[in-house]
């Protein structure tokens, strides 16, 4: 059979075991837009563009194309329409499978280790972006169905009945031995990689493959530890799922050495564009691109042609540009998790000891003195967005024989006195479509430049995959982790230095925990760190009400209330979601996902994961 490696069009000819057995007559057709194997190797731009095609294609879970996937965890809620009835988590939740590009990888690098038309540093450059998307994808398939098979550089080929298809069923690896694998292709292409930033952080350099690793051992640091102090440990007599304890400190150990080379390898820091705004600061470190010093590794988009409708989908009502906005808002769960820069306990005060409104002169004085990445995240009630505030208003609070009372109005409306009613922007409990039901937006990854969210242009914001930010935090975890108590200080007060909060003293796994869920919120962080801590089903335990499984919002109020010192200031009201009326229920299988039976039927050693 003929060998062909399309660039135009992603489908194949070629694809693993499971695709040749069921695909194997599709196998002999021509395919159109296609080039030859030759034709790619005999051109350096071919070469190129073959390269670009695998990094378009290694993007999944949460991230900025899919909006829907921010509102299923706790950082954020569907405002779109009416509610979203989630409750459980799917088994087949940001499952990655993807034999397919493994090969089409394979045998990328089978034909770039004969080419001609480079010289072998640029050769070896090129297969060391390779072998750490592949190792990338590896990660991503690792981090949610455990060990899986490893085909290393094998290319392989089907040839009808003649061939032995026993030889093609590689039976799972163990989940110890995947991590393993990713480590050690990352130490063997560091060296390949330049150390120079790229171009938006686009292409894959010594750094981020430092990254990969220092992740990769972290994962697995926390999975020998976290998954053996469970009273019941999640395992498979292979090991395919659950690494043995004794493995933790090695891996704590790599992912520390790891993340200490990139931070004091000086090519990167915690980017600090303006000293006296520290919420800016912040916002522009994770979603601005001109003189960024602190994203490692993104996925980058460029218009015109690479671009991405976050920005459009998700922009408040009175700054839209288009019939897009508000599909989803960040909720309360996570803002109160943002520290106070002189208190710890991050709850908004809406009420007293006693029960009684607490009175603010303007929305945003509810927020003052918060950690300043709060205000680099999230748009919160009266913060401003591209130049003008974001009003919030649900209503009016009123009172009537000593109670107060609430009056609300469709989106925009007035009252006789011309006050406003109820906010174009929401947040309203209706189910109507493109308006605010949380209380607060976006703000991190929304992109302020103009025309950015409209349909007909889009935004190019790029969506960071390693910050330095995270080396240090890897740094802080596992120096904490290998009882190194003191460094683990250092590096968690570099962040919150960064974020105007106060230093700490001692350091708790829980300290640990909350940190990295205000620094890295809407990152695609917060899922995976909490199923390798093992944390999933203590959070979102599916209890109704429970404060970290049910959603939260936060609806302002403007006081009417003509003749008392009150009168023109704002109040809070905390309240369930009503969009999402269920909390949050992580079971323990959730910890992996299933093994699809078409798997099994196509290889028979592919193993089940537990409780499936």
């Amino acid at each position: 059979m003929k060998k062909h490696i399309s660039i135009i069009r992603t489908t194949v000819l070629i694809g693993f075991i499971s695709f040749f057995s069921a695909c194997s007559d599709f196998l002999e057709q021509e395919p159109d837009a296609i080039i030859d194997e030759e034709q790619v190797f005999e051109d350096e731009g071919m070469i190129k563009s073959v390269l670009a095609n695998f990094y378009g294609r290694v993007t999944w879970a949460q991230n900025i194309s899919d909006s829907y996937s921010y509102t299923i965890l706790d950082e954020a809620g569907k405002s779109d329409s009416g509610p979203d009835n989630i409750q459980d988590y799917s088994n087949e939740l940001w499952r990655v499978y993807d034999y397919t590009l493994i090969r089409n990888m394979n045998q990328f690098l089978e034909g770039l280790r004969t080419t001609t038309v480079i010289g072998e540093e640029a050769r070896l450059a090129y297969e060391g972006e390779l072998r750490f998307l592949r190792a990338w994808l590896y990660f991503n398939m690792v981090r949610g169905m455990g060990g899986m098979p490893i085909v290393g550089d094998e290319v392989f080929e089907f040839n009808g009945t003649t061939t032995d298809i026993t030889a093609l069923q590689y039976p799972r690896s163990t989940e110890a031995e995947l991590y393993d694998y990713i480590i050690a292709e990352c130490e063997a292409v560091t060296e390949y990689l330049p150390e120079e930033p790229s171009v938006n952080a686009a292409r894959a350099t010594k750094w981020a493959a430092q990254m990969l690793k220092a992740r990769a051992a972290v994962y697995a640091g926390s999975i020998a530890n976290y998954n053996n102090k469970m009273p019941n440990p999640i395992s498979t007599p292979g090991g395919e799922v659950g690494i043995p304890a004794d493995r933790a400190e090695g891996y704590y150990q790599q992912a520390l050495e790891a993340a200490e080379e990139v931070i004091n390898s000086g090519v990167y820091r915690l980017n600090m564009t303006n000293p006296d705004d520290l919420g800016r600061s912040f916002y522009e470190a994770t979603s601005v691109k001109n003189s960024n010093n602190e994203v490692i590794w993104a996925r980058d988009y460029k218009y015109p042609g690479q671009t991405v409708g976050f920005t459009r989908e998700n922009i408040p009502a009175s700054h839209a540009e288009d019939i897009d906005r508000a599909y989803a808002g960040p909720i309360l769960n996570l803002v109160e998790d943002f520290e106070y820069t002189d208190n710890r306990d991050g709850s908004i005060r809406t009420r007293d000891a006693q029960g009684n409104y607490i009175f603010y002169d303007s929305p945003e004085d509810a927020f003052a003195n918060k950690d300043a990445r709060l205000w680099g995240s999230v748009i919160y009630p009266g913060a401003v967005f591209k130049g003008s505030p974001v009003v919030l208003q649900a209503g009016q609070k009123y009172l009537e024989n000593g109670t107060w009372r609430t009056r609300t109005g469709q989106p925009g409306e007035t009252d006789d006195d011309g006050r406003l009613l109820t906010s174009v922007n929401g947040p309203v409990t209706s189910n109507q479509q493109f308006i605010n039901k949380t209380g607060f937006f976006f703000r991190k990854f929304m992109d302020e430049t103009r025309g950015a969210s409209t349909r007909g242009r889009n935004s190019d914001m790029w969506f960071p995959r390693f910050r330095y930010a995270e080396a240090l935090m890897i740094a802080c975890e596992a120096s904490f982790e290998l009882g190194q108590t003191a460094d683990a200080l250092n590096y968690i007060n570099q962040i919150r230095e960064r974020a105007g909060i106060q230093e700490l003293q001692t350091i708790t796994f829980e300290d640990i925990v909350r940190e990295y869920r205000v620094e890295f919120a809407f990152e695609d962080h917060r899922y995976w760190d909490l199923k390798r801590w093992r944390l999933a089903h203590e959070v979102w335990n599916g209890v109704q009400n429970s404060p970290t499984a049910q959603q939260y919002a936060l609806f302002p109020y403007l006081v009417v209330a003509p003749g008392t010192p009150n009168d023109g200031q704002w109040v809070f009201d905390k309240q369930p979601f009503t969009n999402s009326p269920h909390p949050r229920n992580f079971q323990m299988r959730n910890y992996y996902n299933f093994i699809d039976q078409a798997w099994i039927n196509n290889n028979p050693k592919l193993v089940r994961n537990p409780y499936q």
